[in-house]
């Protein structure tokens, strides 16, 4: 087994331990929060065709129109398993499979939009999960994020750097990601950065970058 494997077989195995407790332990930030800004994802959508990435326990599919055509996916058999059930409770005719954002399983230009919340700060190689989402997304496409990136500010990013491991040991989570940087790495132009709070939660929109024809 690489490393590689190693590190998404504990990453899963951390989120299939904690799916029960997931909302719970979130839900007073997403009180005073998250549930706001997932709010306003939606009006950067353009058409009613969505990929969700990491959809976890489903917070976001409340937001969705009733009439939207979502496929949703997660590598926790657990966390897609209450994801599921909201979507009922709701009535939401999603299309949610268990899968890797590492190694999708859609064919290449399928999705006009994709987004994902608070995700790439656990995948064990955010670069190739944004470059499969680059590949399933359609050349003009777009892509949302929401995430938590390492602070800019000297002393509070060496904080970030001291505590990382820790984070990662216990949760799963990395603190300190640059994700700006790795949605550059994997193909992608941004269009939007914008400081949602202290310059650690970010919203990003992206596209693929455009070949230069010589």
């Amino acid at each position: 087994m690489t490393t590689q494997q190693s590190k998404r077989i504990n990453t899963k195995e951390k989120y299939n331990r904690i799916a029960r407790w997931y909302d719970l332990f979130e839900f007073m930030i997403e009180l005073l929060a998250f549930a706001h800004w997932r709010k306003h994802l939606f009006k950067l959508i353009k058409g009613k065709e969505v990929l969700e990435v990491g959809v976890g326990t489903g917070k976001n599919l409340r937001y969705y129109p009733i009439d939207a055509k979502v496929t949703a996916i997660d590598f926790s058999e657990k966390m897609l398993k209450y994801a599921k059930q909201r979507a009922a409770k709701i009535g939401l005719d999603a299309n949610l499979k268990n899968m890797d954002v590492q190694a999708l399983q859609f064919e290449s230009n399928s999705f006009p939009n994709i987004i994902a919340t608070f995700v790439f700060c656990s995948v064990p190689d955010p670069v190739i999960g944004l470059k499969e989402i680059k590949r399933v997304s359609i050349p003009n496409g777009r892509l949302v994020l929401l995430e938590h990136v390492r602070p800019k500010n000297p002393w509070l990013g060496k904080l970030f750097d001291w505590f990382n491991p820790i984070a990662v040991k216990r949760t799963g989570v990395n603190i300190n990601r640059d994700t700006a940087e790795n949605i550059r790495k994997a193909g992608f132009e941004i269009e939007l950065e914008k400081n949602l709070l202290g310059n650690v939660f970010k919203l990003f929109v992206a596209r693929p970058r455009r070949l230069t024809k010589i």
